[in-house]
């Protein structure tokens, strides 16, 4: 999956919490987010927050489909309001392969 397409999914699957998503998708999504909202935010700090409230539910998203895929729970996100070990924690579990067979992708695709 390259980024256009991780990008494009990731908006088509705005609110879609089922499934699970890819490396690629999960990774490319993070690196357009973080590099928009820098761009953004050396415009205007108001686009730079527009642009983050509109892409919060979609990163969320991705986030639980990518746990998903690591069979895990998208709960577990919450481990990143425990500053830096719960940000590792999650950087460390996002960044694995994909566990398969695993229960959330049952019938579907992980790409």
């Amino acid at each position: 999956m390259n980024f256009g397409d991780s990008v494009s999914t990731c908006f088509k699957k705005y609110a879609d919490f089922n499934g699970c998503a890819s490396r690629p998708e999960f990774w490319w999504w993070v690196l357009f987010t973080f590099i928009a909202t820098g761009v953004l935010g050396a415009l205007s700090s108001k686009l730079s927050a527009a642009f983050s409230v509109a892409t919060f539910l979609p990163s969320i998203a991705v986030g639980a489909r990518r746990l998903h895929d690591t069979d895990r729970s998208g709960w577990l996100q919450l481990l990143g309001l425990i500053p830096i070990v719960g940000w590792i924690i999650l950087i460390i579990w996002c960044a694995q392969e994909a566990k398969t067979p695993n229960r959330y992708a049952q019938g579907q695709t992980a790409a």
